[in-house]
């Protein structure tokens, strides 16, 4: 009887030891997801290239290896969109979609600036339907020269390769906030008003 009760006590012993190593893991899970998917428009942008400067050309590589430049001439009256996003920022994969739309409705041409390895941006881009056909370059040195530290990010450039505008995102609102500040003051930029559809292919 005595030896029952000692295995009895040993073995809720070792359980509430688990339990403790589980609440701990939890506790540690709930932290870095509260990190993840704490709101990002909020937060301070570091100093980088700022509005109103002329981003330099850069030569870029999208995933299959192609060049694309970004901060190149433009067609007149052209707007670029420029979304820093990475796989693992589940924020990013809420606001790609929605930034393509936008884009598609104000005739903006988007571009998806992907950061990190680049075997997970290519799982994100195929498991992800509206970054079909939507130029996904490594930008790296791009993500430098603009000072982009938190995503998802959008940098606005004008034909010239002109920032018009650069924020943090993390809904539509702020996206739509981003572009009606730069519609207000460059008429050429429409706003919501159902423009010609125009994505970068």
């Amino acid at each position: 009887m005595i030896m029952l009760l000692s295995i009895w006590q040993a073995l809720l012993v070792l359980l509430v030891l688990v339990l403790a190593v589980v609440l701990v893991a939890l506790a540690r899970q709930i932290g870095v997801l509260h990190e993840r998917l704490a709101p990002l428009g909020n937060q301070e942008v570091k100093p980088g290239l700022d509005v109103g400067q002329i981003v330099p050309r850069l030569v870029l590589h999208t995933l299959d290896g192609k060049p694309f430049t970004v901060g190149d001439v433009l067609p007149p009256g052209r707007r670029q969109l420029l979304l820093f996003v990475a796989a693992e920022c589940p924020v990013c994969k809420r606001v790609s979609p929605i930034a393509r739309q936008i884009a598609a409705e104000r005739g903006l041409d988007l571009v998806f600036v992907g950061d990190g390895p680049e075997p997970e941006l290519a799982a994100m881009q195929k498991a992800r339907p509206e970054m079909q056909g939507v130029p996904l370059i490594t930008g790296v040195e791009l993500a430098l020269v603009l000072q982009i530290n938190r995503m998802p990010s959008v940098v606005l450039l004008d034909e010239r390769g002109t920032i018009l505008a650069k924020d943090l995102v993390n809904t539509r609102r702020q996206i739509e906030g981003v572009l009606d500040g730069v519609a207000a003051t460059h008429p050429a930029l429409p706003s919501d008003t159902g423009a010609n559809a125009h994505v970068a292919f």
